[in-house]
């Protein structure tokens, strides 16, 4: 097995997942991912998809991501993460999608409307 490439996108996020074979070191921009994500809730979910399949400790991870805030990221992350299990071994997917990881959260910001104050918030209205 050589090493699998895959990405993951949420919001503004964008994650560039590299698994390979090792002792489950999660590396993400050049930083170790407790260094990176000093959060439990993120941690647990970069680790998520590892917990799910009876992986953890059994391959390493290299992560470039990119873009959006830290929710974001940490959720792109564990996208990438979870695609790269499934192309690994088929048998990991009925997991994984049962769990809901391989779904894409479409949800984007709002575009801000001309003539209005933010996306969906107005000017205020005076009659007279």
């Amino acid at each position: 097995m050589d090493t699998i490439h895959t990405i993951g996108r949420r919001k503004a996020s964008v994650a560039r997942v590299y698994l390979a074979k090792g002792k489950g070191k999660i590396t993400i921009n050049g930083k170790d991912f407790k260094e990176y994500f000093p959060v439990d809730t993120m941690q647990y979910k970069l680790e998520q998809p590892f917990k799910i399949t009876d992986l953890s400790g059994k391959f390493d991870v290299k992560v470039n991501v990119d873009g959006g805030g830290t929710t974001g990221q940490a959720e792109a992350i564990r996208l990438g993460i979870s695609r790269a299990l499934c192309e690994l071994d088929v048998e990991n997917r009925p997991a994984l999608k049962s769990e809901g990881l391989l779904t894409r959260d479409a949800r984007v910001v709002e575009r801000k409307k001309p003539g209005q104050k933010k996306a969906r918030k107005k000017f205020q209205w005076v009659k007279r």
